[in-house]
């Protein structure tokens, strides 16, 4: 099963991925791309800089987490009414191998 796609079917509410490492954000861009991402715009997820959160929605589409997502990812289990997933993409990678 596709890495992305099976954080959409396991987990409802807000997905925010972190990325540890350039070499996982990478691997994150490069699967979502694969998989028929793109950012809100249209652009492809290889074409953009990498970020060491990023939110991936149900549209489709991933975007860049700003500061209060970045507080909510360090200190929050909800955004709003929806609880708020947090992953470590590692994991995903060396799950779905």
């Amino acid at each position: 099963m596709s890495r992305i796609k099976f954080l959409l079917s396991t987990y409802t509410g807000k997905i925010y991925v972190y990325l540890a490492t350039e070499d996982v954000g990478k691997q994150f861009l490069q699967d979502a791309e694969n998989e028929g991402f793109t950012f809100c715009d249209g652009i492809k997820p290889t074409a953009r800089t990498l970020a060491n959160i990023m939110a991936v929605n149900r549209d489709n589409t991933i975007n860049y987490v700003g500061t209060v997502g970045r507080i909510a990812f360090q200190a929050a289990n909800k955004i709003g009414n929806d609880p708020l997933v947090k992953i470590d993409y590692r994991e995903i990678i060396s799950c779905l191998q």
